[in-house]
């Protein structure tokens, strides 16, 4: 009797297994719970799920990118109302804002009907999926690809380019993509890519080249950072002071942040949240700990 309970519990799980690979892996609900969204591949289909708790970063907490943000607002606004606008690429280097300001978007127009998914490199081959199960909705959706980067033989790159631009079917009207990336044209670039004759067996190496700068020109909207100065990383951690509403004094405030950008290497805004984030925890076990003598 325990050998036919444990075969019929083996039959059972394999046709569970059956079952969940060829059910729908979106539930088209999903849609109507939540702001924000991420997509996954599973056995090469395509997931989304919701997120409870998207990051609440806003714009009042970013300094030093004031003409990126105008840039991204104008053009979202532009977006809710229906009018025409641009696929975004932010590029620049790490720790200046790039994916802050993007989300700080869903912060600011989810009650005007933005939405975000956030589609992994990995995912991008589901994009078409995703521009059709958004295409009839009401809400305005982002396709946010955070990081984005590719090497020269992945399928999805050239997923993300019909999708931009190219492509037979038209992009829903209501979907854009809103892209990060350290690199500004999204693919390695070689020495070798603007030179004349056969470079790594190839024989028209400057067509190379073309191919890779054609998936940033098909970004209409391509807003670049700079490194961040000393002056502009002090005013990012004197920022964060404020709205935590720290009390520290601006002259130990700045010479605790210079000793801290000094140790970690960089100005960035990576570095100042990092330095409030280790402040603010010390002087709450601080005052944690004269609470506790006092008793």
């Amino acid at each position: 009797m325990e050998d036919i309970l444990k075969e019929f519990q083996l039959l059972n799980n394999s046709i569970r297994r059956i079952a969940d690979r060829f059910a729908p892996a979106v539930d088209a609900g999903v849609f109507d719970r939540f702001h924000a969204f991420r997509s996954t591949s599973q056995n090469n289909a395509l997931s989304i799920r919701g997120v409870s708790h998207p990051d609440p970063v806003t714009f009042r907490e970013l300094r030093g990118i004031d003409d990126v943000i105008a840039g991204l607002r104008m053009n979202t606004v532009q977006f809710l109302e229906g009018l025409p606008c641009n696929n975004v690429l932010l590029y620049g280097p790490r720790g200046t804002g790039k994916s802050s300001a993007t989300k700080a978007l869903l912060s600011e127009y989810r009650r005007r009907g933005l939405r975000m998914i956030e589609v992994p490199r990995d995912s991008l081959i589901h994009i078409m999926e995703i521009a059709e199960l958004v295409r009839e909705r009401r809400e305005r959706f982002i396709v946010f690809c955070d990081d984005l980067s590719f090497e020269e033989d992945e399928k999805s790159f050239r997923r993300i380019k019909t999708v931009l631009e190219g492509g037979l079917e038209m992009r829903p009207e209501n979907m854009l993509i809103y892209a990060t990336s350290n690199r500004r044209h999204l693919m390695p670039e070689k020495t070798g890519d603007n030179l004349p004759g056969m470079v790594d067996g190839e024989l028209q190496s400057a067509e190379t080249a073309e191919e890779k700068l054609s998936l940033s020109d098909r970004f209409g909207l391509r807003l670049g950072m700079q490194h961040f100065d000393l002056e502009t990383y002090l005013d990012i951690v004197a920022n964060y002071a404020s709205l935590r509403k720290m009390r520290v004094a601006a002259d130990e405030l700045r010479q605790q942040a210079v000793r801290w950008s000094l140790d970690h290497g960089s100005f960035s805004g990576r570095t100042a949240r990092q330095f409030i984030d280790d402040l603010e925890g010390r002087m709450g076990l601080k005052k944690t700990s004269s609470a506790g003598r006092s008793t």
